[in-house]
């Protein structure tokens, strides 16, 4: 069982907090065995906004854990908690997985873990990122950050989406769609999808996307181009990319790739279908081009992900 370590000091932010206890506490899908052992760590009581919060175990047990999350701070002008910094440092030095979300990013980066990498941090506070530590390479625009053993959150939001990132890595496609399924949320936005857009996905029914979406996932099988989502919108090329990019921060060419990569997952972990069949079904045409693809984006071949995630 792996176990994640969430760091609580005084002046945390409640809710990356509470949203780190409510995906990892328990496997709400009985899918994944082993799931996560859930351990709270800190210097003793601590207020969490209107919260007090009483810890597990004290700071040093960050240096033996698998993963390591620091939510977000509500001070990003003052130093960090030296102990925290100090405990994020040997737990990164003793090989944990580190994970922030939002401001948490400023405790990563006085750690000097994030010096030479990319991370982000919520938008407000991207520029003030980069000002005081000008060797993290922060990207303003992007949801979360992976950089394999090093990982950075947005704000709020994006921070249950960099928990299902993990869940995803962790345990497979099927099981994080479950767990994105009971918190309600999509479990489909991608890492470089911008932070900020005009509406959900898709907020109204009335939205000129809520038809579309649906209409393109059911033939992920088929050539789709970002013509043929204009034709079905009954809208000018220009007016959907538009359209798209508010309301999922994506590109159409960028969203049905995800949804293809998703839908490639699904298949290798739940059924017994070949490369090829695989390939076929989730519009990716060849195996030589689900292959190329899939590598690129989830970080392994197919039939490794296959031997990995294989359910039954």
């Amino acid at each position: 069982m792996a176990t994640i370590a969430l760091a609580a000091t005084d002046g945390m932010l409640h809710f990356e907090l509470a949203a780190a206890c409510e995906v990892f506490v328990r496997d709400p899908t009985g899918l994944a065995d082993p799931w996560y052992d859930l351990v709270v760590c800190g210097p003793g009581p601590v207020g969490v906004g209107r919260f007090a919060v009483t810890p597990d175990h004290g700071l040093d047990r960050l240096a033996r854990a698998d993963t390591v999350i620091v939510p977000a701070i509500e001070d990003t002008d003052a130093d960090p908690p030296a102990d925290l910094v100090d405990a994020v440092r040997a737990a990164h030095a003793a090989g944990a997985r580190m994970v922030s979300f939002c401001t948490g990013a400023f405790v990563f980066a006085a750690a000097g873990i994030l010096d030479g990498l990319r991370a982000t941090t919520h938008w407000a506070h991207t520029d003030a990122l980069a000002a005081r530590y000008p060797r993290v390479h922060v990207d303003p625009d992007v949801l979360y950050v992976d950089n394999g053993t090093v990982l950075a959150s947005a704000g709020k939001a994006a921070a249950i989406d960099l928990c299902l990132h993990l869940i995803r890595r962790d345990h497979g496609s099927t099981v994080a769609n479950a767990v994105a399924r009971r918190l309600v949320v999509p479990p489909h936005r991608a890492g470089g999808q911008a932070q900020y857009v005009t509406t959900p996905v898709p907020a109204r029914e009335d939205h000129p996307l809520a038809a579309l979406l649906p209409w393109a996932m059911a033939r992920l099988d088929r050539p789709l181009t970002v013509a043929d989502l204009a034709r079905q919108a009954n809208m000018s090329t220009r007016n959907l990319v538009r359209h798209f990019t508010a309301a999922t921060g994506a590109t159409p060419s960028q969203w049905l790739a995800t949804q293809r990569i998703r839908r490639a997952q699904e298949l290798l972990e739940n059924t017994d279908d070949s490369i090829d069949a695989v390939a076929e079904a989730s519009g990716m045409g060849t195996a030589t081009t689900l292959r190329r693809h899939f590598h690129r984006t989830v970080g392994v071949p197919p039939d490794t992900y296959r031997r990995t995630f294989r359910r039954g």
